[in-house]
């Protein structure tokens, strides 16, 4: 296909795109919240309850992470970590998993995570929110609450996948010919890639 007219109607497409997320963003202002029970979840200085991670916000993001023995859920943690001091000028964050909070913190200390994590291993938190038991298998996800009196509200959640919105890495892998081809994150890469761009921009 001709580069300009090809792009041209790539531009089209995004424009839709935008047009559907505003859509889906009317139809979210829409829903009508659900009460959940104020969880008790584990960190690294014992028991932390549900309302106590708001802080001085009214909403509170918490992503449903599978723990350190998924490679997925590390690379969308490492996206998020980037944009974390914009995502808490806006509303409180936590990053929970079924890792112990010994586990969770050597693995975000490797990393460079800035992000409060905390365990919801013992808990129905994960199962209740529906994103996986110990049983069945966990999934990843983020869940949104507010706060209301007494009453903490979700009024919002959402899966990750492979390809979603909430890791860049994708669309900007779109932008090439072949796409994602056969790559996958890894928990670490070949020193040589780093010690090549070090090269080219030093």
């Amino acid at each position: 296909m001709n580069y300009a007219k090809g792009t041209q109607q790539l531009e089209g497409f995004r424009k839709e795109i935008t047009q559907i997320r505003k859509k889906m963003r009317k139809i979210q202002s829409s829903l009508a919240p659900e009460e959940v029970e104020d969880y008790a979840l584990s960190g690294p200085r014992g028991s932390v309850h549900l309302s106590q991670l708001f802080g001085d916000k009214d909403e509170l993001f918490a992503v449903h992470n599978m723990g350190r023995s998924c490679v997925y859920c590390t690379l969308w943690a490492d996206g998020i970590n980037g944009v974390y001091d914009h995502l808490v000028d806006r509303a409180a964050f936590v990053v929970t998993s079924p890792d112990a909070p010994a586990a969770q913190q050597k693995f975000a200390r490797g990393r460079g995570w800035r992000f409060p994590m905390l365990s919801h291993k013992g808990t129905s938190f994960a199962k209740d929110m529906g994103y996986g038991s110990a049983e069945d298998g966990w999934r990843p996800g983020i869940s949104v609450f507010k706060r209301k009196g007494e009453k903490i509200l979700r009024v919002s959640d959402t899966g990750f996948g492979p390809g979603d919105d909430f890791s860049a890495i994708w669309h900007i892998f779109d932008l090439l010919p072949e796409g994602v081809g056969e790559w996958s994150p890894q928990y670490k890469y070949r020193a040589g890639r780093k010690a090549a761009m070090a090269g080219c921009c030093s």
